[in-house]
Parts: structure tokens; sequence; C-alpha cells
């Protein structure tokens, strides 16, 4: 059965998708908004451990990661966090800042889906979940979508489905597959913000599964100081997940366990305290696990005034670029976002539209912008959803 037009359908009811059909919907456009889950916005539900970091204060387009790095700047600066931070303040949510400029909701990620349900519905969105779509045909300038018994008509036509990251969210590969039939090519996706693996001579770390300290972790040129955690496969915590965006195959991943120490620091350390042991001076700034491990593996025995100055500089070096070899990650299961997606070369920043196919867009993680850990994709979400919003 075919039902009557409408001047756009967005596929995929995760942030991006909601914003864009809200705002498109409240131009006066008539929207239908899709998703085969059986509720909008899981994905934001689940964010934030509950809570929804649903922006960073800090946003700006260097902390994006995408083939194009210039790409992200229309829509960010058309759309900033002020903007969402308003809309959120408009709706009485109540929010706080945590480190590093991330926004969260004081009381539950409900509340910002709740929002933009409420947006949709002000623009008379029709909101249909729960089914999946059958296929997608594209000839003489419209779009046939068949989603459940019906097949739904429009000129455009809006892929918002996200990439794979949290399969058991009923996340796929479908915004990809979707963008290929039309000719779109597609930045190999790879999981991001996620676990690393450890194998090797770097097994015996994930006996320290559990044990969390401050560090700067390093992969290529990229460098963020956060906490790290070792876990029964590898390495974790927002310093890590952060630095896997950035991670190849076969690149080593450097730790500085001690990024405030003074150089120097174990050479004064000796003079101060000849009889302590290097085990014992850094138990003083790490947990006793870690610091037992680090000395073991350094394997300079005995009381610091027996060891030459050089020994402990050489010491202190590796301490502050102790390399990791991980031999993968926890793949999409685990992975927050996707790096890579629909290649921006073929998109508009202004609009976000296909420019060899008029009237397709995409929006949000299915496209080749990845932020960092804190709010950046959810900022990201909002952006380019408004962008094509104002296009449609």
């Amino acid at each position: 059965m075919t039902t009557p037009d409408y001047d756009a359908i967005v596929l995929g009811a995760g942030a991006a998708g909601l914003m864009c059909a809200a705002i498109a919907g409240q131009r006066g456009r008539r929207v239908l908004l899709l998703d085969h889950a059986d509720a909008p916005g899981k994905k934001i539900l689940i964010s934030g451990g509950g809570r929804c970091n649903f922006t960073n204060v800090h946003t700006t387009p260097d902390r994006y990661i995408s083939a194009n790095p210039h790409f992200a700047k229309s829509a960010l600066a058309r759309y900033t966090p002020a903007d969402f931070i308003a809309l959120v303040d408009a709706y009485g949510i109540a929010h706080h800042e945590k480190t590093l400029g991330q926004l969260f909701c004081d009381g539950s990620a409900k509340q910002v889906v709740a929002m933009l349900l409420d947006e949709c519905a002000k623009g008379g969105v029709d909101l249909r979940c729960g089914q999946p779509v059958q296929e997608v045909a594209h000839a003489d300038g419209r779009f046939a979508v068949g989603f459940g018994d019906q097949i739904f008509a429009t000129p455009n036509l809006v892929i918002a489905t996200g990439g794979p990251s949290i399969p058991k969210m009923g996340a796929t590969g479908f915004a990809y597959d979707l963008a290929r039939r039309f000719g779109l090519k597609v930045v190999e996706p790879r999981p991001a913000l996620v676990p690393l693996t450890l194998g090797g001579d770097d097994v015996l770390f994930r006996d320290l599964s559990g044990v969390a300290t401050p560090v700067e972790a390093r992969a290529g040129k990229a460098a963020f100081r956060e906490a790290a955690l070792f876990t029964h496969k590898g390495l974790s915590g927002p310093a890590i997940l952060q630095i896997s965006s950035y991670w190849r195959h076969g690149e080593a991943v450097t730790i500085d366990f001690l990024p405030d120490a003074a150089p120097g620091w174990l050479a004064d350390t000796k003079r101060m305290r000849p009889r302590t042991t290097l085990r014992a001076a850094l138990g003083v700034q790490l947990p006793d696990r870690l610091a037992e491990t680090l000395a073991d593996r350094l394997a300079l025995p005995g009381e610091l005034g027996a060891l030459t100055d050089r020994k402990l500089a050489e010491a202190e070096a590796r301490l502050a670029r102790w390399a990791f070899h991980p031999n993968g990650t926890e793949g999409f299961a685990k992975a927050e976002v996707t790096v890579g997606g629909i290649s921006t070369a073929g998109l508009s920043s202004q609009t976000m539209m296909a420019k060899s196919v008029p009237g397709l867009y995409a929006v949000g993680e299915a496209v080749d912008v990845t932020g960092w850990l804190g709010g950046y994709n959810f900022q990201w979400a909002w952006a380019s959803g408004y962008a094509a919003g104002q296009a449609l």
C-alpha cells in the first residue's frame, strides 16, 4: 500500500534524526521519522551512565576526526553548545558541568529524549517505530521507502541511522549500505572510544584489572591526559578511550604514568631518602599494585642510594614513555562511536546533502565525523541534524 507523500523522510530516530525531524517539522515540512527499534532515542538513554552527556562547552572543529578536518566547521558554527543548552534550559532540565566541559543532566537522559519528542510534536512529525526498513528505491527525483507493509514517498530522504557501534542496541551498518547504493563513498569504519586489548609481553598488565590512575596517553601526534584503567582484557578509562580513536593496528600506545612529576624526581628522592626502594618511591604516587608491577619490570632492586643517577634517569624516561603494543580493540560491541562512515567528500558541509543525489542527506554518526569523548558526538548530532533540517 502506498501512502500520501511526505516532504521528507528521516531514517533513524536517534539524536541526529530527532533533531533533524524537529527542525524541519517546525519549518512547516511534513516529516516522517522512522526507526526499526521499538522506541526512539535508545542510545541517548544509555549515554552518560543514564544521565546523557549532551554537549561539551569546549566544542571546536579540531576535536573531531574526519578525512576532511574542515567539514564539520560550518554545521558546528551554526548550531553551538550554547544553542542546545538554551533548548535544555527552556525545558527546565537541570544540568551540571563535570570535568573538561562535559554537561550532564542532573536527572535522567529520559528528559532529553522527552524534550526532543516534544520538539518533534511541535513540528507535527509523524514518528513510527518497531518495523525494519524493507527497501529504499529512487526514481524521477523521488524516494520510495518500504516500512512494514507500507510504502512511503518523498523527494527528500535523510540517513540518520548511525554507525555499527553498540550492536546490542540495534546498531548496524545500514547507513553505509544505503549510501553505497546511491554511489556515495564510505571511509572504512572502525571502532572508536573503545577499550584496547593487550597480549604478548604486555599480558601481565591484565593482572592489574580494576586499577586506575591519571596518565598521559599518546598515539601518533594525539595525546590525552585523563585516567587509564587496567582491565582483564587490557586498557580502558577515559585516556585510553580517547586515544583509541587515533590508534591504528601495529602502532604503540605510550603512557606517561607520572605526567606531573618534575624531571629528576627519582634522583631527588634518592638524595632525600637514600634507603627507600624504587617500589616504595613509585608507591607514593601510584596505586600499590601498579607500582609493584612497574618496579618489577624496571628491574632496579635495592635501595635508591645504591643506584646511579643515570640508572634513575633511564627509569624516569621509561615511566614517561611506557610503550604498550595493543593487539586490537574490544570491537564495535564496546565502542561508543565509529570512526569513518559516509565520506564527507560527497556531502555539502552547509546542508549535509549528497552532491550527486539531490534530496539525499546524511547526518550524525553515519557521517565520517567523530568527536572526542565527553559530549562532542552529541553536539555533532545536534549540529548536523539542524543543518539538514534547515535545508529540507
